[in-house]
């Protein structure tokens, strides 16, 4: 089995966190989001992965490194492949199109999920669906009465159905796949600008191709600020998390469930609940809840809540609701 991560898009709806961070590798609950899928998918379906393909714009030897050692912790190959401009979902997919032959999974990185599921290696193919409220940012599925997939629309104005696509994705011919989108790009069939990897899946079932769905008991978006914080404070719940002690705690109580990176030091504060600190911050004179902080930040005197901080961040004396990104002060 094979296992395809597309993350290459800048994730504007995340900035500025993702001016100097790839979205994909953004922190959550004490891992990169990312990370959180890879682990996901490979405890699901018990270790069937043999090759992880992460197609990336161009992040550095040091998130390439970080990416690689992901796919050899799970027993698996990893490779990188690159996405040099964002023409779409098919597109992303077929910078990695050495990988697509036989069983192939695609999941897209800003994907995360709660529930375990079985991947039936018979079926032709299966989509992971969701139901939501607005449909409108969305691929979403129309079923006949054996739940096998009629429609694929994407981004419907109208309703057509309540049933979005998570992005993720299981076929058993890869090869059949790539050939459909290979035809998209041969002839700059695009819609809405892009090469979509629905209009493919599309063709596929005119041609007889059965797509089943499957669910998942919760899908966690990581679109925007306050989704990431939702995202993060449902992981800190419900996943086990590392459980690393600050560095020093003084005078101060950590109100769990929080994840605490190392060299963290919290001086007279109130940390917690829903709170991931990442590495060497110093918290001082402070409360904090419901928040994400990077790494090498320092928080005195100020009470934050629902709030995202980056990395290298001085924030001091006020209280907020707060969106910093890398390398700036508030005093």
């Amino acid at each position: 089995m094979k296992l395809i991560i597309p993350m290459a898009g800048i994730g504007k709806r995340m900035r500025p966190h993702t001016l100097t961070i790839p979205k994909p590798l953004l922190p959550v609950a004490g891992k990169p989001m990312v990370q959180h899928l890879v682990e996901d998918i490979a405890a699901t379906i018990k270790g069937q992965i043999d090759e992880i393909g992460f197609v990336i714009g161009h992040f550095g030897k040091e998130v390439e490194d970080h990416l690689l050692n992901v796919a050899k912790s799970l027993g698996a190959k990893g490779k990188i492949f690159y996405q040099e401009e964002a023409l779409g979902t098919a597109h992303a997919v077929m910078c990695a199109k050495e990988m697509l032959e036989d069983n192939v999974i695609i999941a897209f990185a800003d994907t995360l999920f709660r529930g375990e599921f079985t991947v039936d290696t018979s079926h032709e193919g299966i989509i992971w669906v969701q139901k939501v409220q607005d449909p409108r940012p969305f691929g979403v599925v129309k079923l006949d009465k054996q739940n096998i997939i009629t429609d694929f629309v994407e981004k419907p104005q109208e309703f057509i159905s309540d049933l979005a696509i998570i992005g993720i994705y299981y076929f058993k011919d890869g090869e059949y796949l790539k050939k459909e989108m290979q035809y998209l790009l041969d002839n700059n069939l695009k819609e809405k600008g892009e090469f979509q990897l629905t209009n493919a899946l599309e063709n596929m079932k005119k041609k007889g191709t059965k797509f089943s769905v499957a669910q998942v008991s919760e899908w966690l978006d990581c679109g925007s600020k306050d989704n990431m914080l939702y995202t993060n404070k449902r992981l800190l719940e419900c996943k086990p998390v590392p459980k690393i002690q600050p560095s020093q705690l003084v005078n101060s109580t950590v109100i769990q469930p929080c994840y605490i990176g190392e060299h963290t030091t919290i001086v007279n504060s109130v940390v917690g609940p829903f709170v991931s600190l990442g590495r060497h911050n110093h918290i001082e004179n402070s409360v904090v809840s419901d928040s994400i902080i990077q790494d090498n930040s320092k928080i005195v005197n100020a009470v934050i809540s629902n709030s995202m901080l980056g990395s290298y961040v001085q924030y001091i004396g006020t209280a907020n609701k707060i969106n910093l990104g890398d390398y700036n002060q508030v005093t």
